[in-house]
């Protein structure tokens, strides 16, 4: 070929190369960056040829990276919906809601936990993190705290996410004196507000 690339003539070289490139990669690689693999060290071979030979070779690519599901099933106690659509609140720090929401910034996922009052729409405390984890939503909480007088005991309103089932982060807040309210499954209301 004019290109550079060269057609493999036996199938056993085609098996030896394969196994090479898969070793030398610690079997890090799938059927495609070792057709790549192949093609960079000037040898063309078809994808399904590749996953062919891997098939009778008995290698498989060992990592296999699972997509960040924001759904893990029930993992708590579910709460009741106190506010029931009543999203007015007479005073401020009566009616609070959160929810965590997940957006990309330069290629990068971010994860923004806020909490507003529902007395004006402010945004009374948030945190931002590159993982949603339990420490996120407790330091958004720790940080609303602090704007609360002894006597103020908010109903804090979010969707049934998992961060807000576990049962540590309903001891807390019933521990700090909140009330904990949580809308029916899949309702997006709070985050129209």
């Amino acid at each position: 070929m004019s290109d550079g690339l060269l057609l493999l003539t036996g199938i056993k070289s085609a098996r030896a190369l394969v196994l090479k490139i898969y070793h030398q990669h610690k079997g890090r690689y799938g059927y495609r960056r070792i057709r790549l693999a192949c093609r960079n060290e000037g040898v063309l071979l078809n994808g399904k040829t590749v996953r062919k030979l891997m098939k009778e070779l008995g290698i498989s690519s060992l990592i296999r990276v699972k997509k960040y599901r924001s759904y893990k099933g029930e993992q708590g106690r579910i709460c009741d919906n106190l506010l029931k659509r009543n999203f007015d609140a007479k005073r401020p720090n009566e009616k609070w809601v959160t929810d965590v929401t997940e957006f990309k910034v330069n290629g990068k996922k971010l994860y923004l936990s806020p909490i507003m009052d529902l007395y004006n729409g402010e945004i009374i405390s948030y945190n931002l993190a590159t993982r949603p984890q339990p420490s996120m939503v407790q330091t958004m909480l720790t940080d609303a705290l602090k704007q609360l007088s002894k006597d103020e005991h908010p109903i804090l309103h979010s969707d049934q996410g998992w961060q807000y089932q576990m049962s540590r982060w309903q001891r807390w807040l019933k521990d700090s004196g909140i009330v904990q309210s949580m809308s029916r499954r899949g309702n997006v209301l709070i985050m129209q507000l």
